[in-house]
């Protein structure tokens, strides 16, 4: 190939030290981005006569026509740096994860007197246990389900001195022990968080024998209420713990990854194993990804997926030695802040680990491309259909939610190639509309979102939850800010009539939908998506208002009272859960304290 002068110039200053590289085309854009430990001898190996390249990387150098390069102090912030870049640019020839949100933990702040469990998708280096992460979120609503059942650990967020004055429900019920009113001590109630950690990081075996002491000595003082408390708590551990074991190894941690084939199709699956317990599990699919090998894939997934905010396990079972894996190692052993290992076991229980992966990834992309066979013939029912001009590969749903025309708010959510897209959602508040005017709110919405929003993608499609009404009011949205032109389509069933219904622009007679079709059944998702976001978001303003409102009537709390609680706390919420003491200290009386702890309590 002919390289440009500048181009030649640029290989020719290349330096002897470590960095990330950015190689563009003709246009400018990124097209791949990679880490070097000497960035000289690795860019100029891809222009080197003679070279071996794979088709793949033949036709990327064919494209290059200009770079650019980032030095480093070393190969470790090579690697940071270019998983930072990857994910900002998503180049062509890289292999990039689609998925890019934080995964929830379970954080048991054990250094507190009453640590409680909470969610969250950070970790932290503040003394805290993390547990995780919980993928897909079901499996984390399930672990907390089984606590909550067993464990009488509190859940409330008042805080907790003793010198409550009632117990809440959950005591009634022996869900809690009421440390609020002092019923259990400090000493005490560690034991029961003991008990959750044992549970948490596989230690069964240590757990059930502990209580089975505790039942046994309880049953010798004649407690015998205690002692079948215990009995009970033991069966619900053993039932639980027999459903979730997958492996007898001991008790590490471990993320495993398999990897499997179809065609040009090929998934990546991560299993999440905690103390012997299969904890959750995420796939990763490439639809054509058939020259790309697999220890490149697990080099990508491995360093996009821990370069969020996770925390590495003590070991990463991976089915190909990978290259790099010595810097991969002591960066993911910074990030844990212990030390990890990465191994391809080829025998035993960890190699079984690596082959129940590699299975789960080869049922994933089975469901994968029968998802996206379906989603093909969804989009070209639609084109034909509609008379569109191309199947859509792109659809944005817009529906409005209000009490009664109070804190009415609309959402708009996106689905793109098969997925709900959901870092491109939006939702917005309703400004200019007074009461419950649906055709108006739906007329906003749309005009704010096509007005303006720059950087989202314009959709093939847009699909309005509604009838005649609400879409003429979308297309009048549209009009009014030049995009009369975008297909739109409003979707809603007849009262008392089963099947869907799709009203178009200058048709008075909607189209019925065939309630089996996959256009029928596409439709539907994005419709009811766009309902439960826009109703969760509702929920969320209408709580807040609910809050201020009781604020509001609280004797002895005027505008500046209140602007000054909310300025130290940050929100409602938090003065509700604040101390005594602290409210106090801002300026508050007794008084009035008793009475803002009754209201804010009661709105809980």
């Amino acid at each position: 190939m002919v390289l440009s002068a500048d181009l030649q110039a640029k290989l020719a200053r290349l330096p002897n030290q470590p960095g990330v590289y950015l190689f563009k085309d003709a246009a400018g854009d990124v097209v791949y981005i990679g880490k070097a430990a000497v960035l000289a001898d690795r860019v100029r190996s891809y222009f080197q006569k003679g070279g071996n390249h794979s088709p793949k990387t033949s036709l990327l150098v064919s494209l290059i026509a200009d770079l650019e390069i980032m030095v480093t102090r070393s190969e470790l912030e090579a690697l940071i740096l270019e998983s930072n870049l990857v994910k900002r640019h998503r180049p062509r020839f890289n292999v990039v994860l689609r998925d890019d949100k934080q995964y929830p933990y379970l954080r048991l702040p054990v250094k507190e007197d009453f640590p409680r469990l909470s969610i969250v998708r950070r970790v932290q280096r503040d003394g805290a246990l993390y547990y995780g992460p919980y993928t897909p979120a079901g499996a984390l609503r399930e672990t907390l389900k089984v606590i909550k059942k067993v464990f009488p650990l509190a859940t409330c967020s008042i805080e907790i001195d003793g010198k409550a004055e009632r117990a809440c429900i959950e005591f009634e019920i022996k869900r809690c022990m009421a440390p609020c009113t002092g019923n259990q001590s400090r000493d005490e109630y560690h034991e029961i968080v003991k008990q959750v950690r044992q549970f948490l990081e596989g230690r069964d075996r240590e757990l059930l024998d502990e209580l089975r002491a505790g039942m046994e000595a309880a049953a010798e003082r004649e407690d015998f209420e205690e002692a079948a408390r215990l009995r009970d708590r033991m069966f619900k551990i053993e039932r639980t713990l027999e459903r979730q074991r997958i492996t007898q190894t001991a008790s590490v941690d471990q993320d495993v990854i398999g990897i499997a084939r179809l065609g040009a199709a090929v998934d990546l699956q991560l299993l999440f194993v905690r103390g012997g317990l299969l904890i959750g599990r995420k796939d990763f699919f490439w639809p054509s990804a058939a020259d790309t090998p697999d220890d490149e894939l697990v080099v990508a997934a491995v360093e996009q997926f821990y370069n969020k905010d996770g925390q590495p396990p003590a070991e990463l079972l991976v089915p190909a030695d990978i290259p790099d894996v010595d810097l991969i190692t002591r960066w993911l052993s910074e990030k844990r802040g212990d030390s990890v290992r990465v191994l391809v076991p080829e025998r035993g229980t960890k190699h079984q680990l690596v082959k129940l992966a590699e299975e789960n990834a080869a049922a994933a992309a089975a469901d994968h491309l029968r998802d996206e066979a379906i989603d093909r013939q969804a989009g070209e029912e639609l084109r034909r259909l509609f008379r569109l001009d191309r199947a859509p590969r792109r659809i944005e749903g817009f529906d409005i939610s209000n009490t009664m025309g109070a804190q009415s708010v609309a959402s708009m959510v996106v689905w793109e190639d098969g997925t709900m897209k959901k870092a491109d959602y939006r939702k917005f508040k309703i400004a200019t509309v007074e009461g419950a005017n649906d055709f108006a709110s739906i007329q906003e919405a749309v005009s704010r979102r096509y007005g303006g929003m720059e950087g989202l993608a314009r959709p093939d499609l847009v699909l309005i939850d509604g009838g005649l009404g609400q879409l003429a009011a979308a297309i009048e949205g549209l009009r009014q800010v030049g995009e009369g032109h975008l297909p739109v389509i409003g979707l809603a069933k007849a009262r008392g009539e089963k099947d869907e219904r799709v009203f178009l622009a200058g048709r008075k007679n909607p189209i019925p939908l065939r309630g089996q079709s996959p256009a029928t059944h596409l439709l539907q998702r994005i419709r009811d998506e766009a309902h439960r976001f826009a109703v969760s978001f509702h929920r969320t303003l209408r709580g807040k208002a609910l809050l201020s409102s009781k604020l509001d009537q609280i004797i002895g709390i005027g505008e500046i009272r209140r602007a000054r609680l909310l300025k130290r706390f940050g929100s409602v919420e938090r003065v509700a859960a604040a101390s005594d003491d602290a409210l106090r200290e801002s300026g508050i009386d007794e008084r009035t304290v008793a009475e803002l702890r009754k209201t804010l309590t009661d709105s809980r």
